[in-house]
């Protein structure tokens, strides 16, 4: 067990080196964007959990969808506001492994939840007649249980596998990643290779998976001005919300992979933050605005409120 055990106890954050000059304002604006993604998820939680209306399968998705943004978000804005204003950037190595597990298990949480609620529309659009009796409430609450237990264990093993002796202390970024962490490793293991390897292939598979269903849902709607009707009322958001997150996340996977010396540090941190800035705040704002059932009831929330 011993040799399990890292001599290195704190790492250190170098994402932020040279921003001394205008901390306040990005601490600011850090601050002011976080309450925003707060006040907008909790909105669309809240509304779509208090509405009786609302306790439907694309619905219940789209609450548990925002619910994971604040889970993601939480893992990295506390931290990040406390590093803005603190002179040294370090962080323990459980503290880095736990933050790695979160921002990692709440990323595939959202493939997970898309491709649930692109599978909902499938349904809807493709297969109408069988829909209730294919999204009964028992089959929907172990969608969204497997949706979220699937990624926490899958991301649970591979941060156990992260977990070695390391040999270094920077990681080059503003928050931990545990392909990062794993880089540090003294020593080199198969396990942190076999089992990322499979979270890919297992979310890449979720990908193919979307795309098949919007080929049928695609197809059916040619065929049929309702279907189209609802493929703009309902698919529009989700592809644009898919679209967000896929390019978001992308960004950031594209340059820890090849990485490039001659960004700024500036422009690595915008890259490195995008998938934690642009789809929590766009996700619960565009289903707000364009659901027309949301949009009704949040309006009907506020004004029993006024």
């Amino acid at each position: 067990m011993m040799d399990n055990v890292s001599d290195i106890t704190m790492l250190t954050l170098s994402g932020l080196n040279g921003t001394t000059n205008y901390r306040v304002t990005l601490f600011t604006l850090t601050l002011l964007c976080y309450l925003v993604i707060w006040l907008v998820n909790g909105i669309i939680i809240t509304t779509i959990i208090l509405d009786k209306i609302l306790h439907e399968p694309m619905y219940i998705f789209i609450c548990n969808l925002c619910i994971n943004g604040l889970y993601g978000t939480t893992g990295f804005y506390p931290k990040f506001l406390k590093d803005l204003l603190s002179s040294t950037h370090v962080i323990s190595y459980a503290g880095c492994l736990l933050q790695g597990f979160v921002l990692l298990s709440s990323a595939c949480a959202d493939f997970s939840f898309l491709a649930l609620m692109a599978y909902d529309r499938y349904v809807a659009i493709c297969r109408p007649l069988v829909y209730h009796s294919v999204m009964t409430k028992q089959r929907v609450c172990v969608f969204v249980c497997f949706a979220w237990l699937a990624p926490l264990y899958l991301v649970f093993m591979s941060t156990v596998t992260t977990a070695t002796r390391l040999c270094g202390s920077q990681i080059p970024k503003i928050y931990c990643v545990n392909w990062l962490i794993s880089k540090l490793a003294c020593t080199a293991s198969i396990e942190t290779i076999i089992i990322p390897a499979f979270n890919y292939t297992f979310y890449v598979a979720h990908v193919f998976f979307v795309v098949w269903t919007y080929i049928h849902i695609i197809k059916s709607c040619l065929t049929s001005t309702e279907n189209m009707h609802q493929f703009l009322q309902t698919c529009v958001p989700h592809l644009f919300t898919l679209t967000v997150f896929a390019v978001s996340l992308l960004f950031d996977f594209l340059y820890m992979r090849i990485g490039s010396v001659q960004l700024s540090q500036s422009v690595q941190n915008y890259m490195a933050i995008e998938f934690l800035l642009f789809p929590p705040i766009i996700n619960p704002l565009i289903y707000g605005f364009k659901l027309t059932q949301i949009r009704k009831r949040i309006k009907n929330l506020m004004c029993c409120k006024g």
